[in-house]
């Protein structure tokens, strides 16, 4: 579990609030394929948009953590912090990309985003440094 003492502003709050509940909405679509999906259609929606900076992506990802829900129960994964932080970058008008990674050994899956230069934010929350992520799929 992620914790995030700081207070984002309201500026990055309330997009990262709303993308927040979005994320979290889809977990309620019955089915890991329909659900990945539509998760891979709204990062794609975006791709119009000009590109993010580094610091906005980080701020935002900040943002998105520090606006995780009391209300919800159940647990919040990688991914929808992920697509919750592609979706706040979308509503401030700007556009990052989500990445999907995998690593050997030890064996495991995770969700991070990455801006125009391919830099990662939110890579290293699962052990990223000491046993590195490798890219699968990345949304254009």
């Amino acid at each position: 579990m992620i914790h995030a003492p700081e207070h984002p502003s309201w500026r990055r709050r309330f997009p990262a609030s709303l993308a927040m509940t979005m994320a979290i909405a889809l977990k309620l679509i019955p089915g890991d394929r329909r659900r990945m999906r539509v998760r891979l259609a709204l990062t794609r929606s975006v791709r119009g948009l000009p590109a993010a900076d580094l610091e906005d992506v980080q701020e935002i990802y900040r943002a998105v953590v520090a606006c995780q829900p009391p209300w919800w129960r159940g647990q919040i994964d990688c991914k929808e912090r992920s697509l919750a932080t592609v979706l706040a970058t979308a509503l401030t008008g700007r556009r990052c990309h989500l990445v999907l990674g995998a690593r050997p050994l030890p064996a495991a899956f995770h969700a991070w985003v990455a801006t125009d230069d391919g830099t990662p934010v939110g890579d290293n929350e699962a052990g990223g440094h000491d046993h590195p992520w490798t890219p699968v799929y990345t949304t254009p």
